[in-house]
């Protein structure tokens, strides 16, 4: 019998090497205590501000996103823009190729009304601004699509930002990025597994390496993780920015994922390192308004997406008796119409834009029915329906139609509840309390839960609400939406908490089980 200790031994040298390697760049860490798979959100959050913009990447920041993606190129005069064509047509009124224009012709260009009104004014980013915006926030995956590498080093150590900026680009591009910074500035490159591995290693020797999703192996993380180099995976596009690939990814073993649904992949991981058990529902206000415009099919969907729990819909009647998704009593603010919805028909509130004034990607949504945005919730995902303008008796049936019996709360004052509960026992109906004076009269209409006022929560007061079986949902909408505030609600037994930052209750939940 052949001797197997030759091969034990080696799998376990194998293995220590793996869990001994140092990285050969140690980056800042934006989040702390760190997580161990990190995002890269492709050209800031361009879903909601216009890319490679200060809004874009301040968003990420916000969102306690790791890493931004950002394209780097040269203008005529020599100076380094971020924007990523290579002609300035699509994302500013001007019309020209980057490289063909001065700094100082670039700066007189809009960059932000295309995008939406509310963003009119802003120009193109130098490097120099966008580094400064990011400083001390998030780091920055720098696309170098023209660069001067000796001058972009120079800015890089200039401003101080060594640790949080990694350099992609060619091979020998970054053997010029290193020699002018001497090592102290971070490159990455693409590798593919038709590359051999070791002389790849060994004659770019990068800090990163960038792998096309399709291509991510667990052995081939653990071979570059052992050399000391970090692996982003590539999973941009409908082929592979999707969960079943972030779970192959993130389960390969990579450090960062380059992507356009940074939340979707957090949820997604924060879940994996749970078990799937988190402990506090999520409530997404007027759906995940942060990331479409609020009150629509694209809102609903992003909120599934991230696996809330409870998606908060706003529901107004028309003229003619139709529902449909509003918050406010008009369509003035969130539309490009006008007047009160109740003295509009379906038709004419139906056809109105409701995405236009949130960015150019949601130009052609319209207002949806209560129908469409039910539909939109999918088997799973809990209705938390706040009833602005509907009649008892339709939103029972409407319910009841969508089979949402189990899966609902309703959010209205105490005596719209208590009707409810009148016409149907069952329906988990969700009054406001404002004090714990209210306690007794609202426990009397036997509610699902409360909806309370964030400044009355406690650990005791929500005790008192769980040993009357009743569950406890608050907004911290404003100047109570942090991670503090979060954290002490989880800690005190919160039941739900119904947000504008979902990421931002996902950090909190992390700590707190920490």
């Amino acid at each position: 019998m052949r001797c197997q200790f030759p091969l034990v031994v080696t799998v376990l040298l194998w293995q220590s090497a793996i869990a001994d390697a140092q990285p050969r760049f140690s980056f800042f860490e934006p989040v702390t205590p760190p997580r161990a798979i990190q995002v890269m959100v492709h050209r800031g959050m361009m879903c909601a501000a216009p890319e490679n913009s200060a809004a874009a990447i301040e968003m990420c920041a916000h969102d306690y996103c790791e890493w931004v993606e950002i394209d780097v190129r040269l203008t005529k005069d020599g100076k380094h823009v971020v924007i990523h064509d290579d002609m300035v047509d699509s994302t500013t009124d001007g019309t020209g190729r980057v490289e063909n224009l001065t700094l100082e012709e670039l700066k007189k260009f809009d960059a932000g009304s295309w995008f939406a009104p509310r963003f009119t004014g802003i120009h193109i980013l130098t490097l120099n601004e966008a580094l400064m915006v990011a400083k001390g926030k998030v780091n920055l995956y720098l696309d170098c699509k023209q660069i001067n590498p000796e001058q972009l080093v120079a800015e890089i150590l200039d401003a101080g930002m060594q640790t949080q900026v990694v350099v992609y680009s060619s091979p020998d591009i970054l053997m010029k990025v290193k020699a002018a910074s001497k090592g102290a500035v971070a490159g990455m490159t693409k590798y593919r597994p038709t590359m051999p591995f070791d002389s790849f290693v060994s004659d770019v020797s990068p800090a990163a390496v960038e792998i096309d999703a399709d291509d991510v192996t667990k052995k081939l993380c653990e071979k570059f993780h052992a050399a000391g180099i970090k692996v982003q995976a590539k999973v941009l596009g409908e082929k592979w920015d999707n969960p079943e690939v972030w779970r192959n990814v993130i389960e390969a073993g990579v450090d960062w994922l380059q992507t356009d649904h940074p939340a979707g992949i957090m949820f997604l991981n924060a879940r994996l390192r749970s078990g799937g058990v988190l402990p506090v529902k999520i409530a997404c206000h007027r759906g995940a308004n942060r990331y479409a415009p609020e009150n629509t099919i694209p809102a609903i969907r992003e909120a599934v997406s991230l696996g809330a729990d409870f998606i908060e819909i706003d529901i107004q009647t028309t003229q003619d008796n139709q529902t449909v998704l509003m918050h406010d009593g008009t369509v003035n603010r969130t539309t490009n119409g006008s007047g009160r919805v109740r003295d509009l028909t379906f038709e004419s509130v139906s056809h109105l834009s409701a995405g236009s004034w949130f960015g150019k990607p949601f130009a052609q949504v319209r207002v949806p029915s209560f129908d469409e945005g039910l539909k939109a919730y999918g088997p799973q995902t809990g209705a938390y329906l706040d009833a602005k303008n509907i009649e008892p008796e339709a939103l029972l049936k409407t319910i009841h139609q969508w089979g949402f019996q189990g899966r609902h709360v309703v959010f209205q004052s105490r005596q719209y509840c208590e009707q409810l509960r009148q016409l149907d026992p069952t329906v988990r109906t969700l009054p406001p309390l404002k004090s714990m004076e209210q306690l007794e009269a609202v426990a009397a209409i036997k509610p699902f839960g409360v909806d309370a006022a964030w400044s009355i929560l406690s650990k005791e007061m929500i005790s008192e609400c769980h040993r009357r079986g009743i569950q406890v949902f608050s907004d911290a909408l404003g100047k109570n939406e942090t991670i503090e505030q979060y954290t002490l609600a989880i800690n005190w037994g919160i039941d739900c908490i119904q947000t504008d930052y979902p990421l931002r209750v996902l950090r909190a939940m992390e700590l707190s089980r920490r």
